[in-house]
């Protein structure tokens, strides 16, 4: 049984590069990573899609988190990634300058976001995680996008409610 209450008191994240910042996501709700694939370009979508891809036969809206973010461009490399995740149970492809692990954190190394941040992005952030020197921004996944957000990503694809 204590095995089961360290286990709890531990989240896996995945973790990447956007810039030279490190964010961070919960493991649960990444499905895989995968790298840079072809996108379909949609137009008229909001400026932060980038199109779709097809996954084994599924197709998925994709979000360039540069643009999200309002970060500046950056040319795509062998080290872009794009991580599928779940938002509302439905699949949305992530792009990211890099992918760089998988890891463990005491749940009382995530501290709340500072107030005067967690109104700038809607909640966007779920907490700061802190290894070593290291500081992690863990997203929450349902805010990264808002309620108008979400029903312009599911008119890009007809058919997904």
């Amino acid at each position: 049984m204590k095995q089961d209450q360290e286990a709890a008191a531990e989240v896996q994240l995945v973790t990447f590069r956007l810039e030279q910042e490190e964010f961070a996501l919960d493991i649960n709700q990444v499905r895989e990573v995968l790298r840079m694939a072809p996108v379909t370009l949609l137009p008229q979508s909001a400026h932060f899609i980038e199109g779709v891809i097809n996954l084994r036969g599924e197709i998925i809206p994709v979000i360039d988190l540069r643009k999200r973010f309002e970060l500046p461009p950056k040319e795509r490399d062998e080290q872009t990634r794009i991580i599928i995740v779940e938002i509302e149970e439905q699949k949305v492809g992530l792009i990211v300058d890099l992918v760089t692990e998988v890891l463990r954190l005491p749940s009382e190394a995530i501290k709340p976001p500072p107030e005067r941040v967690v109104n700038v992005q809607n909640d966007l952030i779920r907490g700061i995680g802190k290894i070593e020197k290291r500081l992690l921004i863990i997203l929450n996944l349902t805010k990264i996008l808002d309620a108008e957000e979400k029903i312009a990503l599911r008119e890009v694809i007809p058919g997904v409610e």
